[in-house]
């Protein structure tokens, strides 16, 4: 019986020190390069890290000034299209680091 009650304790402890071994991983983790995450929107078109592969233009390498005139402008269309939904779902700080992150890109 003892026996039985010391191995259902072991099985029971097996999540809670699988869960705080998960918890110590991610608050040593490297955090993403700035703007990644908010370019991660990108990727789906313009391909992983701004490099297309289906037609999009590449946005990898571009200069991080033309990104971000041209996602501002992309905000002011009188007809919206898709980038003009995203675009208008950014801060201006926002673009700037997607620019950014894409114009480091290569």
């Amino acid at each position: 019986m003892n026996r039985k009650i010391s191995r259902l304790r072991a099985l029971l402890w097996l999540p809670i020190a699988l869960a705080s071994t998960c918890v110590a991983a991610q608050t040593t983790s490297v955090a993403p390069p700035p703007g990644r995450l908010l370019a991660s929107n990108c990727f789906q078109c313009h391909g992983y890290n701004g490099k297309s592969s289906i037609g999009f233009e590449n946005l990898a390498g571009e200069s991080s000034a033309e990104i971000y005139k041209e996602l501002i402008e992309m905000r002011t269309k009188s007809r919206p299209d898709i980038m003009d939904m995203h675009a208008r779902g950014y801060t201006d700080a926002q673009i700037r680091l997607i620019a950014d992150y894409l114009s480091k890109q290569r």
